[in-house]
């Protein structure tokens, strides 16, 4: 997925890429895939329920949600709010 995702075969990528710079490049595929569900299927039903109104914040969360807070339930983020966590970006 890698591979076809950044538009070359894979025996491009390893005789043209470090292994430091695949290893990065999986970890940045692990946080932000760029699959199609990801780059066009979650951006698709975003606009279509942003034209229901209502707030978009919640919505741009759901479309990138924080990776710090994950396996954290919604009892541990009132307890880090009460010690004044935000989240990244506010």
């Amino acid at each position: 997925m890698l591979a076809l995702g950044l538009g070359k075969t894979i025996a491009e990528l390893q005789a043209t890429m470090p292994q430091p710079e695949f290893l990065a490049w999986v970890e940045f595929y692990k946080l932000y895939p760029f699959d199609d569900f990801h780059r066009f299927h979650r951006p698709a039903a975003l606009v279509s329920a942003a034209l229901g109104g209502g707030e978009i914040q919640p919505r741009l969360d759901w479309l990138q949600p924080d990776k710090s807070t994950e396996g954290l339930s919604d009892a541990d983020m009132v307890t880090l709010k009460a010690f004044g966590y935000t989240r990244k970006g506010g």
